[in-house]
This record gives C-alpha cells, sequence and structure tokens, in this order.
C-alpha cells in the first residue's frame, strides 16, 4: 500500500541545516556510476555537511574517484566474503555516527533494513515495486516509485527534486589519479579499442567467438589497430578470456591484467576511442568519462533500457529475446543467450567504423 507524504516536498529545506548525511546504496560498479550525479546534488545542498556513502568496494571505488562524499563505508554482499559479523560491526559504528539525515534511492530490501537501523532522525528512501508494512516502520519518508523514463541517474535526480531538492546540470566528474594514469600508459596506447568480455549475469554475453571475429575485422579493417580485451578476476571471467586469446594467436589483441583496480579501469578506458561491451559496470563508467561505447543489451523484464547509455557518442544494440514472453527463462535453460548469439560481430563492425577514422 502506497501512502502520501504530505511532508515530502519540503524534506529538503527541513534537512537543510543538518551536518551528518548518510546516503545507503547496496548497488555495485554500474549502480555506483550513476548515482554520482545525485551524489553531487546532495553535495552542494548540504555543502556544509559530511557526507558518508554505504555502498559495495566496487561502487566506493568508483565514487572515489569524485570528491562528492566525505567519508566511505564499503560492505561486502558477495556471499563467499561477507560475514554477519561485519554486518553487525557495520551497524553499531553508523549507529554510534549518529546521522541527521539517511537516503536511499532504489529501495531494495536489504538497504531499506540496513538503513533504518542507522537511527538517523530524518530518513527519506525511493519506493521500490514491493511494499512491506513494515516499511513505514522503518523509513518515515518515501519517495513515490520512480517511472520507467530516462537513464537511471536522471530518476534518481528527479528523485530528489520531488523532495525539494534544486538540481543543477547532472555531472560525473570523475578524477583518475596520476598513478593510474601512468599505469594505462603502460598498458596500452592513446586510441586503443577496449573490448570487454563479461557481465555478472553470463545471460548478458555475447559469444567469446563472436568477440575474437571482431577483434579479426577490425585488424583487417585498420591495421596497426590498438586493441585490447579485460574481465574481472573471477575465474568464470578468465576462461572465457583465456577462450578468446586462444582463437586469436599471433593476433595484436592486448590482454590486459586480471587485478586492475577500478581507477586503473577508469584510467585505461579513459585512453580509449572506443568501448564496446555487454551490460556491464564497465560500459557506464566508460560512459561517465565520455568515452564512446558499443553496447549490447538483451530485451528481457522491466527497467533494462534505462541503463542503456544515451548521447551521440553512444550506440546500443538491443536483441529482443524470447525469454520475454515465457513465465520461464529458456536462456537460463539452455545456458546460452540465443538473442545475443544472433547478432553478428559484421554487424557490430559496421557501427565501429566511424571509430576508426
Amino acid at each position: 500500500m502506497q501512502h502520501t507524504d504530505p511532508e515530502l516536498a519540503s524534506f529538503a529545506q527541513q534537512t537543510r541545516a543538518e551536518r551528518r548525511v548518510l546516503v545507503v546504496d547496496l548497488g555495485f560498479l554500474g549502480d555506483g556510476v550513476h548515482l554520482i550525479p545525485a551524489l553531487w546534488e546532495l553535495r552542494a545542498h548540504y555543502a556544509r555537511a559530511e557526507l558518508h556513502l554505504v555502498s559495495t568496494p566496487s561502487a566506493c571505488a568508483v565514487i572515489g574517484l569524485t570528491r562528492a562524499v566525505d567519508q566511505f563505508w564499503p560492505v561486502e554482499l558477495r556471499p563467499e566474503l561477507r560475514s554477519l559479523a561485519a554486518q553487525l560491526r557495520l551497524i553499531l559504528s553508523l549507529r554510534r555516527n549518529r546521522f541527521d539525515v539517511a537516503l536511499n534511492l532504489i529501495a531494495a530490501d536489504r538497504s531499506v533494513i540496513l538503513m533504518g537501523l542507522t537511527g538517523a532522525r530524518h530518513r527519506l528512501a525511493s519506493r521500490g515495486p514491493r511494499w512491506h508494512f513494515w516499511n513505514r516502520w522503518l523509513i518515515p519518508h518515501w519517495l513515490p516509485q520512480p517511472k520507467c523514463e530516462g537513464p537511471v541517474f536522471e530518476q534518481f535526480r528527479q528523485a530528489l527534486a520531488t523532495a525539494g531538492f534544486r538540481l543543477g546540470p547532472p555531472r560525473f566528474d570523475l578524477q583518475i589519479p596520476d598513478a593510474a594514469r601512468a599505469w594505462a600508459e603502460s598498458q596500452l596506447p592513446a586510441g586503443t579499442v577496449h573490448m570487454s568480455l563479461c557481465s555478472a549475469n553470463p545471460l548478458k554475453e555475447w559469444p567469446v567467438r563472436h568477440h575474437a571475429a571482431l577483434a579479426q575485422l577490425l585488424l583487417r579493417e585498420k591495421p596497426g589497430l590498438p586493441v585490447a580485451v579485460s574481465a574481472s578476476a573471477r575465474p568464470r571471467e578468465q576462461e572465457r578470456l583465456d577462450t578468446l586469446m586462444q582463437l586469436l594467436p599471433g593476433q595484436a589483441v592486448r590482454r590486459l591484467p586480471a587485478e586492475m583496480s577500478v581507477p586503473q579501469l577508469a584510467a585505461v578506458l579513459a585512453r580509449c576511442r572506443l568501448h564496446i561491451g555487454p551490460d556491464s559496470g564497465v560500459i557506464h563508467v566508460a560512459m561517465a568519462l565520455d568515452v564512446p561505447t558499443l553496447s549490447i543489451f538483451r530485451r528481457r523484464g522491466t527497467g533494462w533500457e534505462n541503463w542503456i547509455p544515451r548521447g551521440p557518442k553512444h550506440r546500443a544494440f538491443v536483441q529482443a529475446c524470447s525469454c520475454a514472453d515465457h513465465r520461464t527463462d529458456p536462456c537460463a535453460v539452455r545456458g546460452v543467450p540465443e538473442c545475443l548469439d544472433a547478432l553478428q560481430p559484421e554487424t557490430v563492425l559496421d557501427a565501429c567504423r566511424p571509430h576508426l577514422e
């Protein structure tokens, strides 16, 4: 059940003088990128306050490339790394800080519960698709559920506007450390085409053989073109990268190190003329750095279109998926996204050509 909050539009003005502000967002790399413009709005509004953020390590790392946040509280969510004791210590530490204001712009259950337990005096969250009877106990002020229009970062900003925050132009303003820039210069030349092989969800990934074919077509189209490929250090992703390199024997394709930090990744992307990849966090880091992108999306469910990079520098291949018409997920049963398999390397090459001149 949804409720109308008569004080919602004045929340920003009522809390403007508060000095300790906490944002809770337990998203990962791409979620962190899309949160940045909203954080800048909060930084401007609470100009004399300390702005704290609870998020995952990867989100904290990319937001750490800005000066929008004063203190980070990383929380590990991966099952193999998280512990109940660590999460209890986090909650106790947050309560000891006695925050005046706590905000959450994406109402996942875990974030709502954590924010409610902080004990902040003023708590504001954005509604999600599910409403629990205990939500109002934890969070007194609720923003309406965002409409599925516009990029995610703009939805976050408009949610703040609903609570009375005055918005400026959206900004990311990532600042890459000098050490990361120097490291990237040692790894690849300026003007590289970068391909990212993997997503956290394997069903969002373009087949490895298509990546290999595209790399060969690019090198044939423009001999001497620097091409680099990357994947995270997770074993499954490194296995995909191993397979790719086996399909490209003797080809001038640079395999980037598995243990790149987020600042190093950003520095690599900043040297590239084009980033090609699936629906993953890397595509959003490239977008925030104003690097042209070619992204590959699988049409599935609702809300996915809000994650597509927008603007003249970005193009997305959106593949219609038959799974959208099934109560079950045939792609998951087969383990192969047939819709992405149907996207041919020659088609992607055509979209690359303007970036090769």
